[in-house]
């Protein structure tokens, strides 16, 4: 039967083999592999530190803002429907506001800052 949104074309399996492994567009050099196994062993590492900051230096609405902004992967729009406040107010407390003339309050600045002061960044 003609479908014509799905087209089957034939093609022999050798034909596959002609072609190099570097030339398809998910190659990873062996390189790219072991940059990428260091990335995701120092997000380990650094995970349970992050997450004991976020426990223990945020305030309860902070600390629930960025958990559902970040770990869950809510919007500013969901996450203020999930608690009940305003968008802006999510905003507030993910990235501060500026009181005259000054940055004033945000879960982010003060994390980074906090893992600045121990020596907790991704980067060695």
């Amino acid at each position: 039967m003609y479908n014509p949104d799905f087209w089957e074309v034939r093609l022999d399996p050798h034909d596959l083999d002609r072609y190099a492994n570097e030339a398809g567009i998910w190659f990873e050099t062996s390189e790219d592999n072991r940059s990428q196994q260091l990335r995701e062993n120092r997000h380990k590492q650094l995970l349970n530190p992050i997450m004991d900051l976020i426990g223990t230096a945020l305030t309860e609405k902070q600390r629930q803002v960025l958990l559902l902004y970040y770990m869950h992967q809510k919007t500013q729009e969901e996450v203020a429907q999930i608690m009940g406040i305003s968008r802006r107010v999510v905003s507030q407390h993910l990235f501060g506001i500026c009181r005259n003339g000054k940055h004033v309050g945000g879960a982010l600045k003060k994390i980074r800052k906090l893992c600045h002061q121990r020596g907790l960044a991704l980067q060695n």
